[in-house]
């Protein structure tokens, strides 16, 4: 899936350098638009992916014209999982440590780089989404499915530990032994029951999934950047975190979100009784 731009829209689309044309870019509206495009190899993300989409997550939050970034994937796969087509090192030829510091280096920074941008970001799962795929979909801040996606926690299948934050995220997301059961059977998991559990928001049709997308993305693009931003540290801190330290934590942003003029913005437009118009500062 790959956004169409609206005739309407301010900004320009990125044009695509050949270097990165697996790995789609365009800024429209307001939103960050990242999309995977390996569709013949299911989207199974490289470590080169992996460093592109990274950037544009980092890129995101410095940028003050983006203010919100949607993550999605061309053909039937959302992400099929990390690429291991290069040829790990044979287990004999491996030096202690090597594992934990690709983990380390890949699929806890990807996943991390999601978790710490500072817009809000949705995945647009359309299809498959496995394994390290999953997990990129389920750091998102919201997640819309296509009717046609699964999610699978393939790891055990392979005889291998989840990594890129699985056994972080889910617990946190749907409960010990919800995850467990998805961790330790690895069974397809498709979106309505992924919606049911609490690790979807939204599922669609097909046809409807980037029309939603889009949607849901100027909506938020619309919206009070900085708040938002101070709200999505609250919230992922807050599973961490002990009472007084997330109260803490909330008045401090308070403080600190009270000095930006959309804060200021939307106190006014309460008083004056008229819609707020939001400038993302």
């Amino acid at each position: 899936m790959t956004p169409t731009p609206r005739e309407d829209s301010a900004e320009p689309i990125d044009p695509v350098d050949p270097v990165d044309s697996l790995v789609l870019h365009a800024t429209d509206n307001g939103v960050s638009w990242i999309t995977l495009n390996r569709p013949e190899a299911m989207n199974a993300v490289t470590w080169d992916q992996r460093e592109r989409i990274i950037a544009l997550l980092d890129a995101a939050s410095a940028d003050p014209a983006v203010r919100a970034v949607v993550i999605t994937a061309t053909g039937r796969a959302f992400c099929a999982g990390a690429d291991l087509s290069g040829g790990a090192a044979a287990p004999g030829e491996r030096v202690a440590g090597d594992v934990a510091r690709t983990i380390r280096r890949g699929a806890q920074r990807l996943v991390s780089a999601v978790l710490d941008c500072e817009k809000p970001v949705i995945a647009a799962v359309n299809g498959t989404a496995a394994g390290i795929g999953a997990h990129l979909a389920f750091a998102c801040d919201l997640v819309l499915a296509s009717d046609r996606a699964k999610f699978i926690e393939v790891f055990v299948r392979r005889g291998l530990v989840p990594d890129g934050g699985g056994a972080y995220l889910l617990p946190r997301l749907i409960g010990p032994q919800r995850a467990k059961e998805l961790m330790f059977f690895g069974d397809d998991l498709p979106a309505a029951t992924a919606e049911r559990l609490g690790l979807v928001n939204r599922v669609v049709p097909a046809d409807d999934l980037e029309k939603t997308a889009r949607e849901w993305a100027e909506r938020l693009a619309a919206g009070p950047t900085r708040s938002i931003a101070l709200t999505k540290q609250l919230v992922n801190a807050s599973l961490d975190a002990d009472r007084s330290t997330a109260f803490a934590a909330e008045a401090a942003a308070q403080e600190i979100n009270m000095t930006t003029d959309d804060a200021q913005e939307g106190v006014r437009s309460f008083v004056e009784r008229r819609s707020p118009e939001f400038g993302g500062r």
